[in-house]
């Protein structure tokens, strides 16, 4: 049986103000898996994967890494089992050179300059961008960005990585090298996106959304919401 390296207990979460954006959310992901979480604009999507990098705590309830619960104190290294790819990828590049921000995270831990730069020349040939490491990060395509992106993560050698509508803004090529990519990596995977093809080539099990419910958790093959690539321009009050 695959060991559960995330985990989510009951988990409620309001902003201040009092909305509430996640309420009594359990889940349990285990080593391995590629996980899609899918729901309408502001079904909460984006405030899970916030906790699920701990740079979100729960109101309630409690997130688990590797049966260690995230607190404040912890999140820190809980971060380093969780690497994060945002939505927009100009959030996180920022150094003057694709090299540079790929060895910023490994530069930050420590690390030697022997250990940075192997961990540098594996993630940008993990994503195929050994090509870019002397480019100007604002200079490259979004598909090129992107990649860069999950290098900058791959990088700190997390056993998790967490997706936020990864394909969001890509052409058809950039989103073909990114399921290219992303199939090949031993990771466990957690991804939020609208893109049900992508779901469907890369993920076997769904966790549906809906106000910040849970209402279903099981095989991508019977998720219950077929047409959800229609609806996306239907959003709830909500913004997360």
């Amino acid at each position: 049986m695959s060991k559960t390296v995330m985990r989510f207990d009951d988990v409620c979460f309001s902003y201040p103000g009092g909305r509430e954006a996640l309420s009594h959310v359990s889940f349990e992901i285990a080593e391995g898996e590629k996980v899609a979480l899918v729901g309408l604009n502001g079904s909460g999507k984006s405030t899970l994967l916030l906790h699920a990098d701990a740079l979100l705590m729960p109101s309630s309830g409690k997130v688990e890494i590797d049966g260690i619960a995230v607190t404040d104190k912890n999140a820190a290294k809980s971060r380093m089992a969780v690497g994060m790819v945002f939505q927009n990828s100009d959030d996180q590049l920022f150094m003057p050179t694709v090299e540079a921000d790929v060895a910023f995270g490994p530069r930050n831990m420590g690390l030697d300059n022997g250990q940075i730069a192997a961990r540098v020349d594996e993630a940008l040939q993990m994503t195929c961008c050994s090509h870019l490491r002397d480019r100007q990060p604002f200079r490259l395509s979004g598909g090129q960005k992107r990649m860069v992106s999950i290098a900058t993560v791959l990088s700190m050698q997390p056993r998790i990585l967490v997706f936020d509508e990864p394909t969001s803004g890509l052409d058809f090529a950039a989103r073909a090298q990114f399921i290219s990519i992303v199939d090949r990596l031993p990771h466990t995977v957690f991804m939020s996106s609208h893109d049900m093809e992508l779901v469907n080539r890369l993920c076997t099990r769904a966790i549906v959304l809906d106000r910040g419910h849970v209402t279903y958790d099981g095989p991508v093959d019977t998720l219950p919401y077929p047409t959800l690539t229609d609806l996306n321009d239907i959003s709830y009050e909500t913004d997360s």
